[in-house]
Parts: structure tokens; sequence; C-alpha cells
């Protein structure tokens, strides 16, 4: 390990609920972040008002979650995701990675505990798992960190290891062959895939962020262009319709448009009989794929006349995605990997 950095690599995720009992308290977390719910004059009454909302859906939230094995699946994909990049970096760097989930454990506070129990670190990268910039999930989780590292008095202006973020990897060429590559392995199982609809499906987002300069739904549209760029290029089969849509709202207030449900529905009344979900802007399987995809959108497909409906894995742990990470760690320290290499491999046939 001589001459090697020693880094802290932090990757930050919404999280999820380990259990059944857990749900109603990881909706209380979520409902109290003012990033991802804001409520402008309401503010002082978030608390309240997020009790209030958590109680009354955590019973039906959680008979999804009973769906789908009792518990949210993402710790343990995530942990799979942080043991391979650990695997991916460690020729190049001493790594020390950690888990920051922001609504449920291991929440920051115990990424920013851990980190300080390892000892010396040169640099901390943080890593979001959110290839799309947001101020409800990006901007969200490093607040958190700075909160929890001042709270420590351990950031870089008490004496602690420089951080260095990662905003964002929407566009990064790795990313990008990974989603394609997973498209790529579904399209298979068509007859015809160039003439199913290819339906992009990201989380939604309030109306009110997009308007103060999130510049998530454009990030979200440049890698859908991109990827159908590369997938037309990879894939003589590849699909010649597709469309963007968003999913996941939750509240009254105005979201991103077109809504999943209703872009499944009206297909269907068009005549469409074939189509592929592509879970965008995810990067492991949670509830909004198994559920509200697998489960909510096959039974909304199959009652509105769609016969064959598929949904796409997401990139998971797979090598592709994970050596775009390692490029993200490697570059952010100021260390050059074989990036050439990797994007000359052979993907998605």
């Amino acid at each position: 390990m001589a001459g090697k950095k020693r880094v802290g690599i932090v990757l930050f995720q919404l999280g999820g609920p380990d259990s059944l009992e857990a749900v109603e308290p990881f909706l209380l977390n979520l409902f109290l972040d003012p990033d991802i719910i804001p409520l402008g004059p309401l503010g002082l009454l978030r608390r309240p008002i997020a009790k209030y909302v958590s109680s009354r859906r955590a019973i039906p939230v959680a008979g999804r979650y009973a769906q789908i094995g009792r518990r949210s699946p993402i710790g343990i994909l995530t942990e799979r995701q942080r043991t391979r990049l650990v695997e991916a970096v460690s020729p190049y760097v001493e790594p020390v990675a950690v888990t920051a989930m922001r609504y449920w454990h291991p929440l920051t506070e115990e990424a920013v505990d851990s980190l300080r129990k390892a000892g010396r670190l040169d640099e901390i990268v943080l890593l979001p798992l959110y290839p799309h910039y947001s101020y409800a999930t990006t901007l969200s989780s490093t607040k958190a960190w700075r909160l929890a590292v001042a709270k420590a008095k351990w950031g870089p202006e008490n004496g602690g290891p420089p951080e260095r973020v990662v905003q964002s990897f929407f566009d990064h060429p790795l990313y990008i062959q990974a989603l394609v590559q997973r498209i790529g392995s579904i399209l298979r199982q068509f007859p015809d895939s160039s003439r199913i609809h290819l339906v992009f499906s990201a989380h939604g987002l309030p109306m009110s962020l997009v308007e103060k300069g999130d510049p998530y739904p454009k990030q979200i549209e440049e890698t859908v262009r991109l990827t159908c760029e590369l997938g037309a290029k990879l894939h003589a089969g590849w699909p010649r319709v597709h469309i963007l849509c968003y999913q996941s709202r939750v509240g009254p207030a105005k979201w991103l448009q077109p809504p999943f449900t209703e872009t499944v529905t009206r297909l269907g009344h068009e005549g469409v009989k074939e189509m592929l979900v592509v879970p965008i802007s995810f990067v492991t399987e949670h509830i909004e794929t198994l559920h509200e995809i697998n489960i909510d959108g096959r039974n909304d497909a199959k009652r509105d006349g769609i016969e064959m409906y598929r949904m796409m894995p997401a990139v998971g742990d797979s090598p592709l995605f994970i050596a775009a990470l390692k490029d993200l760690v490697l570059r952010a320290v100021g260390i050059e990997a074989e990036r050439s290499s990797l994007q000359a491999s052979s993907v998605a046939r």
C-alpha cells in the first residue's frame, strides 16, 4: 500500500426501510426534508405535517413493500456496488468506502463516524449514486453531509481531509454504455424490437424546484438522447420510438410531465402492444422499479391491452457501471486510469 493515497469514498443514496416496521420512520425522515418536499410558507408546520402524512401513508406503503420482500433491497444492492467499487479502485488507491443513506440507516451521521474512526485519510470523494443532479437528491445529500461533518467538527475547515464532490455523471460514456447494454439484453426478448415503444421513466420532481433552476430534467433528457444515439449505432433492432415520462409523484403540487401511469394508459389506448420500460434515473432496484413499474405498471399495461411488457433491470453492479464509478473516483483524486480501453470494450451484443 506504500505510496498510494488513502481515500475515503462516500456513496450517497436515498435509502429505504429495512423492515415493515421501518416504513413509517423512513417516510417521516423523507417528508421532513425541505429539499425533497418544499412547503413554502408552510415550512414552520413541516414536522406536524410530516408526522401526519407519514402515519397516513405508512399502511399502504408497507403493503407495497410486503409484495417485494417486506423490505427495500436498496441497502443490499448498494453494498454490492460499494464492494465492487472498492475492488475496482484498490490497484490505484487505498480506499475506505462507506454508504450514507439520506432517509434510513446507515445515515449520513453514521458514515461520518465510520470515516473518522478509519484513521488518516488523504482525501474524501463524495460520490452521489444519482446520475442526474437535483436539489432533491444530490444537493440534499451533500447538505446533510456538510451538517454532519460540521457537527462532528471534522470538515476541511477543522483540519479534516479535503473533499472532492462528483456532482453528476448523466453523460459519462461508461454509464451510457451500461444503460445500452442493459436495454440490449431485454430487447432480445422481443420478436421485432425495432417496433416496440421504449418508455424511459425517471423519478419525478416538483415543478417548483425546476422553476428555481434545478438541472435535473435537462440532464435526464440528455441521458435519453445519448442512450438512444449509442443504442442505434450498436443495435440494428433499436426501437424507432422512445418516450420520456416521470413517476412517483407525491402530494397535490405540479410535477414534471407526463406521468408514467398516464403514458402507459395512453399508449395502450393508441394500440401499442409491446413496451420496454427503462427506469432511467435509478441505479438499483427499489420500490419505484419493483412495485411501481413492475407490478402496478404491468397491471395497467395488461388492462390497457399491451400484450408484451418488460422492464430493464437497473445497472446495479454491472461491470460497465462499476467502471464508470471507478473512473469518477480516480479522476476526482487526480488519477487517470485505463478509461479508453474500457470505452473500447465490446458492449450490448
